[in-house]
């Protein structure tokens, strides 16, 4: 995207296993202007994983219809907010500890990420050179904030 200079006008999110503010940082680093969360609330709220959502049958109440299994729902929605405050209070002092005020500074500065050492051979042999490459490097003056460049496709005209 940014070599052909695409990488303003789209949002890039990353999702799946995001859980800590950890998560989210490295996500943030590798170059996401968003991050979607759909796991750690729902457990947040009291789900059990049991995967029967699709089934009415939800043991904790979280996913159903049926009044008799909607009353064992304890969650609360302070209960998310905390935990969203808590990874937020996470990020901030990663931000910090980077030197970066915002997000938006630290989205892509891939040099702050290594490769763990002290790794199984089989895991040592795995070079990750291309994905850490600052994007700025490969094309010096692109603009590389998610969704910095309007589009207009003239959509009503085409409907």
């Amino acid at each position: 995207l940014t070599l052909n200079n695409l990488r303003s006008r789209i949002v890039l999110q990353a999702d799946g296993q995001m859980r800590t503010g950890w998560d989210v940082m490295v996500a943030a680093l590798l170059g996401a202007d968003e991050v979607g969360f759909s796991t750690a609330p729902l457990i947040v709220m009291g789900c059990t994983m049991m995967r029967k959502c699709h089934l009415n049958t939800c043991p904790v109440g979280v996913a159903t219809q049926d009044p008799e299994l909607r009353k064992k729902f304890e969650g609360k929605p302070e209960h998310v907010v905390n935990f969203f405050f808590l990874v937020a209070e996470q990020i901030r002092g990663f931000l910090a500890k980077l030197g970066c005020r915002t997000w938006q500074e630290a989205l892509g500065r891939t040099e702050f990420l290594k490769q763990r050492e002290g790794l199984s051979k089989k895991s040592s042999t795995l070079n990750f050179d291309k994905i850490l490459k600052n994007a700025l490097e490969m094309r010096p003056g692109a603009q590389i904030v998610g969704g910095s460049v309007g589009q207009d496709f003239e959509l009503e005209k085409r409907l």
